[in-house]
């Protein structure tokens, strides 16, 4: 007797018609037409079944805050930060669990199990930093959390904010974090590159890095970065968030660049719906797209991964949770309209996502943790254009959302009574037709 029989599904990789056993929350089974009875049956019916969502980058601690204190009315990043400079002072331990716990059942609605969340560092109090510890320990059962320690207002720019970093490393936070182009100057820049690897190194943690998040060119801490990722023997272990400047490089050093990121096995986050919103905000025209460089650092061998960044907070007005979103967005700024490269697009919230945050034990094969989302669409293509409903989430082997399937009714003479988008693929040419 399985726990849960997941019967006639796709998988990513174009498999289908298979079937999911799962016993004591682990895949047991993938296989077509798999016997046995189970405590629990979902029929996916030739729908699409994929690894949970995974968001490589977000900020927990001022996610739902908007408005407060005042709107973003230039809706840049310089006063992003400064109103989140304005809130900061305000927070209480329990508005900011709350605020994430409340994201947190969002996420969870929209397949999305796995976050890194940068926390800010820059406040003596530490006041985030232990909000969202209690988060991580009480999501753990459905949400795998990291926490990225993130000096916010600069490493050097910010007074104390090195020993801030230090106590909250101390107190169980994951990941090194750092904004190199915050700082006063690209010199300080630079230096704050080096010593946070350092101490990554020192420590044996991973880092990821807001890095040139700017439209100006000569912005180029990723150098930096590499260059102390492969002298410190970190390769692997540390990501560049955003990389907006390479959108505004001359290829000449961009061909120089790309390949120092492979070599030093960067990988590569950039968050579409951010990237495009607060970038380029000085350009007339001709304007700036504002993400980096998607389908050239893919070609590279790099792993990318899309991230949520921002939802309703001082930086982004808009935002629910949906990685599909992300990915929609991505492939239409990055021009990735090829069947391959929307494919590549999926992999990006999805598996490439799993190793740029070090994920274990993550995908649909045997003897994994049974985490996965029924989705109403039939391949990763289709899923990214419909941004589809998840059906099911499953946790451990058990069922922790549903939503129905998205169907209109129509009241039309001679036409279906009901319209399932997801049926609708492209009309075949007839015979002959040019």
């Amino acid at each position: 007797m399985f726990d849960l029989l997941i019967k006639d599904a796709n998988l990513p990789d174009g498999r289908s018609g298979v079937d999911i056993a799962v016993s004591n929350g682990r895949f047991e089974a993938i296989a077509p037409g798999i016997d046995g009875e189970a405590l629990r049956v979902v029929e996916a019916a030739g729908r699409l079944v994929t690894p949970p969502f995974i968001d490589p980058h977000f900020h927990m601690d001022a996610t739902l805050s908007l408005g407060n204190p005042r709107l973003n009315r230039s809706g840049t990043l310089l006063e992003g930060i400064a109103l989140w400079g304005e809130l900061k002072p305000q927070l209480t331990h329990e508005a900011v669990v709350e605020r994430a716990l409340r994201y947190c059942d969002l996420a969870v609605s929209q397949g999305l199990l796995s976050i890194r969340s940068h926390v800010d560092v820059c406040d003596d109090r530490l006041l985030a930093v232990d909000a969202l510890l209690e988060v991580r320990e009480k999501v753990k059962a459905y949400i795998d959390l990291q926490l990225v320690a993130f000096p916010q207002d600069g490493l050097f720019r910010s007074a104390g904010a090195e020993k801030n970093l230090m106590r909250a490393l101390d107190k169980g936070v994951d990941v090194v974090g750092g904004i190199p182009h915050f700082e006063r100057t690209m010199q300080e820049g630079a230096a704050s590159v080096q010593r946070l690897c350092e101490i990554a190194a020192e420590r044996g943690l991973p880092v990821d890095m807001h890095c040139d998040e700017t439209d100006d060119p000569q912005s180029r801490h990723i150098e930096t970065l590499t260059a102390e990722t492969v002298r410190l023997g970190l390769q692997g272990r540390v990501a560049g968030s955003h990389l907006t400047s390479m959108h505004s490089m001359d290829n000449y050093y961009v061909s120089k660049l790309i390949p120092l990121m492979a070599e030093a096995q960067i990988h590569a986050i950039p968050n579409p719906l951010i990237n495009i919103t607060l970038q380029g905000r000085h350009d007339t025209y001709p304007k700036r797209r504002g993400m980096t460089r998607v389908p050239e650092l893919l070609a590279a061998g790099i792993n990318v991964s899309l991230g949520q960044d921002c939802c309703m907070d001082p930086w982004y007005s808009l935002g629910n949770a949906d990685m599909l979103e992300v990915a929609h967005m991505a492939v239409h700024v990055a021009q990735m309209t090829s069947v391959n490269a929307m494919k590549q697009a999926f992999d990006a919230i999805t598996v490439n996502s799993a190793r740029a945050i070090g994920l274990d034990d993550y995908g649909i094969e045997k003897g994994r943790p049974a985490n996965c989302v029924v989705l109403q669409a039939r391949d990763p293509v289709e899923a990214i254009r419909l941004r589809a409903t998840r059906l099911a989430v499953i946790r451990n082997g058990e069922v922790i959302a549903e939503t129905g399937p998205r169907m209109a009714t129509l009241s039309l003479p001679d036409r279906p009574g009901t319209i399932d988008a997801a049926d609708y693929a492209p009309v075949e040419a007839a015979p002959g037709a040019p």
